[in-house]
């Protein structure tokens, strides 16, 4: 069965990153669930937005599926760029479309966990004096109404970039955000914290770069997998920059199709790849 992992939040959960500068992570055991189905991971997997990008989870079920070879991870995307913990109430549309969207996939996989990357957009006006309480009620109310009070929650902190420049510019009140996140993870059970320290924005001043959303998710795996908080960068989180390029035939098949679809090559030139990836 799949194992699979809940994605909440806001954009940089979504992810944001410029999808041109990193490599691609395609891999047939990593999988996306779009329009109730299964899919094979293409990014960007959390489409919110037109400008939606590279995000923390495809370099997290990378690192995950390296771990265990032989299984398969689903991806859950339900985060919302721009949302506040208000806009996550239980009773909204956010919070119900992501509790849909769970129960569809435990139909047919296993939720291991969930990953939360959101405080940008409570970053200002004394916001960050509710957040706690806003968010207790949202991970009680999701834990119980999926049954999932063992399964370990990611939470990630807000980038030191914020406050300066951009858009970013009115997150003020990160640090204090930051503040309440690792409170929430030190005092929850289940529960950890992923620093954003050392990672990089894009040039409008709040959203992750790619290559930082590369890190972030092997800081995430790695917090996931240790049960513990990851409190300062990694020394080995440059290796998810790095990916394997010897493609199944699987894989080979749908990176010929993407180029064709996209008018990268001709049909007589798919017809060529295409010969030699069947070659026994």
């Amino acid at each position: 069965m799949i194992k699979s992992f809940l994605m909440l939040g806001q954009s940089n959960m979504a992810g944001r990153g410029f999808l041109n500068e990193v490599d691609p992570i395609y891999n047939e055991k990593i999988k996306v669930l779009r329009n109730g189905q299964w899919q094979m991971m293409t990014e960007p997997i959390n489409y919110d937005r037109p400008v939606s990008g590279v995000g923390l989870a495809a370099s997290f079920a990378d690192a995950w599926s390296k771990a265990h070879p032989d299984e398969e991870i689903g991806l859950i995307p339900c985060a919302e760029g721009g949302s506040s913990l208000n806009d996550w109430h239980p009773e909204g549309v956010l919070f119900q479309h992501a509790l849909s969207e769970a129960r569809f996939a435990l139909r047919s996989s296993q939720i291991c966990g969930i990953l939360w990357h959101q405080g940008e957009s409570d970053s200002y006006r004394s916001l960050h004096e509710t957040y706690y309480e806003k968010l207790t009620l949202i991970i009680e109310t999701l834990r119980n109404e999926l049954k999932l009070d063992e399964v370990p929650l990611i939470i990630g902190g807000l980038g030191d970039f914020l406050g300066k420049t951009g858009f970013g510019q009115h997150a003020t009140e990160f640090r204090q955000v930051n503040e309440q996140l690792l409170r929430f993870a030190s005092e929850q059970q289940n529960c950890y914290f992923v620093t954003a320290a050392g990672l990089t924005a894009n040039p409008d001043g709040i959203h992750l770069d790619a290559a930082s959303q590369r890190k972030f998710g092997y800081r995430y795996f790695e917090a996931f997998s240790k049960r513990y908080h990851i409190l300062k960068p990694l020394s080995g989180e440059e290796q998810s920059l790095k990916v394997n390029g010897d493609y199944s035939k699987t894989e080979q098949i749908y990176l010929h199709s993407m180029d064709l679809a996209s008018g990268k090559i001709t049909y007589a030139e798919f017809e060529a790849r295409m010969a030699e990836v069947m070659k026994p």
